[in-house]
């Protein structure tokens, strides 16, 4: 099914899958949606997350050390897909543990568990070329990141290449917390809409309502991630889905 924003801002809500466990993932992605995410990234756990600031890579390696692995996020993945059948689902990974699993198997699986897309952190476009087909083939949407830095020649093939959305990262670095958007984030923006009609949605570094609202003036949604995943981090296990659920509804209405 194609990635929808109902509102503007989209709201895209970002865990690492078996942080703290799977089931709580599962019912925190649950009580996000109920309280106002139109799309969820699910999180394969992943020893090496270079991409991802302290906050993510301190989630990766307790869900890692818990043994969470790829197949079990796509159990999970099922799971939220029948508990709520209109939202969107896209597995957020590191390549190699698609590579380990197999990536004709994974396309497969992966549209078995109900996903609408995949977003693979370090898997460029110009090398895609077999993940593109595994995509089409399964029907699920390749969600490209679009960083400050890059050339428009290189946009328009992100852009070109991208379905459901295209992900704009704010900044140059890893993800995490920050106080203020970066100044550049609009300009970016603005230069993906060049050359495709999807939305586009901006991450790193978003973290609260304020910041929701000030996307919502030049991107079509707001990704949040390391400040659901401290969020999950300082909080009891028995209180986390509750806690959840309260900082989406306030994200989304201030």
């Amino acid at each position: 099914m194609p990635i929808t924003f109902s509102r503007k801002p989209g709201l895209v809500i970002y865990f690492t899958a078996g942080d703290p466990d799977l089931a709580t993932t599962r019912d925190m992605a649950i009580a996000a949606i109920d309280n106002g995410a139109e799309v969820i990234e699910l999180g394969v756990p992943f020893s090496d997350p270079l991409a991802d600031g302290p906050v993510i890579q301190r989630a990766s390696e307790r869900a890692v050390a818990r043994g969470t692995r790829l197949s079990d996020v796509l159990g999970i993945c099922k799971e939220i897909r029948e508990a709520r059948p209109g939202a969107g689902i896209i597995l957020f990974s590191y390549l190699n543990p698609v590579v380990r699993f197999g990536i004709e198997a994974f396309g497969k699986a992966a549209k078995a568990a109900g996903a609408d897309g995949v977003l693979l952190t370090d898997m460029i476009v110009e090398e895609a070329d077999e993940y593109l087909r595994v995509m089409a083939a399964n029907e699920l949407m390749p969600v490209f990141l679009a960083a400050p830095t890059s050339p428009d020649e290189r946009l328009k093939a992100i852009a070109e290449n991208s379905r459901g959305f295209v992900y704009a990262i704010s900044r140059v670095g890893i993800t995490g917390t920050q106080t203020e958007l970066a100044a550049d984030a609009a300009s970016l923006v603005a230069r993906i809409k060049q050359f495709t009609t999807l939305p586009v949605a901006l991450g790193f570094g978003i973290s609260n309502a304020a910041h929701v609202a000030e996307v919502g003036k030049f991107a079509d949604a707001a990704v949040v991630g390391s400040a659901i995943v401290g969020l999950i981090e300082k909080t009891p296990q028995d209180e986390v889905v509750a806690a959840v659920g309260k900082f989406v509804a306030e994200l989304r209405h201030g």
